[in-house]
């Protein structure tokens, strides 16, 4: 029965990821003109990155353009490296791991930002210290509005950014590890079984990308109301839906991949067809929001004045509280 069932089957949809001279003599007229344009997509998302970097190095001071610019790479790179993987099937997993590794600093880097608008660590500290910060907030106690508020304290600062970073330490760290243990045929994204790497790496990375998340969100939600002239709010939800494409998405499509619900279409196998798909959505979203940063990102800003008072309830902000903002 089973080699029947076999027997119906293409071969390909058993085989590895196509090469990339397999993948190129397959394409027909549409196949040509949508890899092209996704190319194209890619390499002018690289160039207005490249280009926002030599004006945010020339108009910006350290160490806040360093961050800036590291923030503002989150979607080019993935883009460049999602059009990597999808003319190369074969590298799909060093292209991922690049790409995570890469956005795992930039999810320290957004807190490191937030923080750097009050003017540093020490500022920071001199502002709020004492001052309590609601911790109730996604994605791990959203639901829990008995939680106290926290005074923010050295400890507690240490413990928030410790949080964040520890996601970009280990989330690389465990790539590398991915990559390793792949290329002995020890890690296998289709291998579910409990005794196969997957099945522990992944939800393990999954739990530190949630930890990773929470300090973001507290430092948020209780200084959102100081840095509404700088854009904050928008530029918190480019970062949020870069999280949920290259994370949610990637891992959604997989799933369906591996579940059969993504059919075979030689040279491709089901999971293969579904990288693939994932790589090319990629490239269109990414595209999309290297031109929105890009907008949100090309201005300079005063420094926040000390004096400025506390937010009220409603997270509003006093005339005086205001950044003073300068079009370049």
């Amino acid at each position: 029965m089973e080699e029947a069932l076999n027997s119906t089957i293409h071969p390909a949809c058993l085989q590895e990821p196509p090469l990339a001279s397999d993948v190129i003599k397959q394409l027909d007229v549409f196949g040509i003109c949508l890899y092209s344009m996704l190319t194209f997509m890619s390499c002018v998302s690289l160039l207005l990155y490249l280009e926002q970097c030599l004006y945010m190095y020339r108009k910006l001071s350290y160490p806040k353009k360093t961050t800036i610019i590291w923030i503002n790479g989150a979607a080019p790179v993935i883009g460049t490296m999602a059009c990597f993987g999808m003319w190369i099937p074969k590298a799909v997993m060093f292209t991922d791991m690049a790409s995570n590794c890469y956005f795992a600093v930039v999810v320290y880097k957004v807190l490191v930002l937030m923080i750097e608008e009050f003017g540093g660590s020490k500022d920071f500290l001199k502002r709020f210290s004492g001052k309590t910060f609601r911790i109730n907030t996604g994605p791990c106690c959203c639901c829990c509005p008995c939680l106290p508020h926290v005074p923010m304290s050295r400890r507690m600062f240490f413990l928030l950014k410790l949080g964040a970073l520890q996601y970009a330490i280990l989330k690389t760290a465990l790539s590398v590890l991915a990559i390793i243990l792949w290329t002995n045929g020890n890690f296998d994204l289709s291998d579910l079984e409990i005794t196969g790497t997957a099945i522990w790496i992944n939800p393990f990375i999954g739990v530190l990308t949630i930890i990773s998340l929470w300090p973001l969100a507290i430092i948020f939600m209780n200084t959102k109301g100081f840095l509404r002239s700088i854009n904050i709010i928008p530029k918190y939800a480019m970062y949020q839906l870069v999280l949920v494409l290259s994370q949610l998405q990637t891992s959604i499509i997989n799933i369906l991949a591996l579940d059969g619900t993504i059919a075979c279409a030689p040279p491709f196998s089901s999971q293969a067809r579904g990288s693939l798909l994932s790589q090319q959505m990629m490239i269109m979203e990414m595209f999309i929001i290297t031109l929105v940063t890009r907008f949100l990102y090309r201005r300079t800003y005063d420094t926040l004045p000390m004096e400025v008072q506390d937010t009220d309830q409603n997270g509003k902000v006093p005339l005086e509280a205001a950044f003073i903002e300068h079009d370049v």
